[in-house]
């Protein structure tokens, strides 16, 4: 089902299952349709996570330990934890994971440490990963710096 909705300079063509297209004509001109993602807020979020562990577990990633830090932090909605056997394995994880999201629609990560293959830190937006090697994993465990206890609001001061 195709619905048009007209003004005089922006035509909006609405496509079927709720994905807007938008069309903007300024005299004459036409410009390039840039559809809206697929998923917003907490379902994007969500399919982000999915599409991660999917990864990583094809990766044969170790260890893999994913939190919500939803109401800890601002700067994602989860984070993931896992190990590689080795430098090379940590490396090719990390590969395989930037590939899947890019393929899903998530675009490009901003990656930090794939050159040396010890700590790899992907920022994807909703879902910050961390690609460890075991012995630098076991040194930094940061997972127990996130897991912290939820305290209730009469204990807050």
């Amino acid at each position: 089902m195709t619905q048009r909705i007209a003004s005089p300079s922006i035509c909006f063509v609405i496509l079927g299952k709720g994905k807007p297209l938008t069309t903007v004509h300024s005299k004459g001109k036409a410009f390039v349709a840039i559809p809206k993602g697929q998923d917003s807020g907490d379902d994007a979020a969500d399919h982000a996570l999915e599409t991660v562990l999917a990864s990583l577990e094809d990766s044969k990633a170790e260890d893999i330990v994913s939190l919500n830090i939803a109401g800890k932090s601002a700067l994602a909605d989860y984070m993931v934890v896992v190990s590689g056997r080795s430098n090379r394995h940590v490396s090719a994880i990390c590969e395989h994971l930037l590939k899947d999201m890019k393929d899903e629609g998530f675009g490009n990560a901003r990656v930090e440490g794939l050159e040396t293959g010890d700590w790899v830190l992907i920022d994807a937006g909703d879902v910050i990963v961390h690609v460890f090697r075991p012995e630098i994993r076991a040194f930094y465990n940061i997972e127990k710096m996130w897991a912290t206890p939820e305290m209730s609001e009469e204990t807050l001061h």
